[in-house]
C-alpha cells in the first residue's frame, strides 16, 4: 500500500498532466496532417479518450492552433466541456 501512495505524489500527477496534454496537442497536429494528405486518421474516439484522461487543455489548444475539428460541434463543445468538468472535479475533491 505504501508503494501506491508513493506513485501518486503531487510531482508525479503534475508530470502526468503535462505529458497527457502534450500528447493531446500532438495527436491533434498529427491528425490534421493526415487529413491534409488523405491518409489514415486517428479515430475520433481516441481524441475524446485523450481529452477525458486529462488532456483537454492540449486537445483544445491543438484544435484551435491547427484549425482542426473546429467545424464539428461535438468537438467544439465536447472538448471544453470535458475539460471544465475535470477541473471542477479536481477542485471539488481537493478542497471539499
Amino acid at each position: 500500500m505504501q508503494e501506491i501512495q508513493n506513485i501518486f505524489t503531487t510531482k508525479n500527477i503534475i508530470i502526468y498532466f503535462i505529458a497527457i496534454n502534450i500528447i493531446g496537442f500532438l495527436i491533434m497536429y498529427i491528425d490534421k496532417q493526415k487529413a491534409k494528405k488523405g491518409k489514415w486518421r486517428i479515430p475520433e474516439k481516441t481524441l475524446f479518450i485523450v481529452t477525458a484522461l486529462g488532456g483537454g487543455i492540449g486537445t483544445v489548444a491543438g484544435m484551435y492552433t491547427f484549425r482542426h475539428k473546429t467545424q464539428k460541434a461535438a468537438f467544439v463543445i465536447g472538448f471544453p466541456l470535458i475539460t471544465i468538468l475535470e477541473i471542477v472535479c479536481v477542485v471539488y475533491f481537493k478542497f471539499f
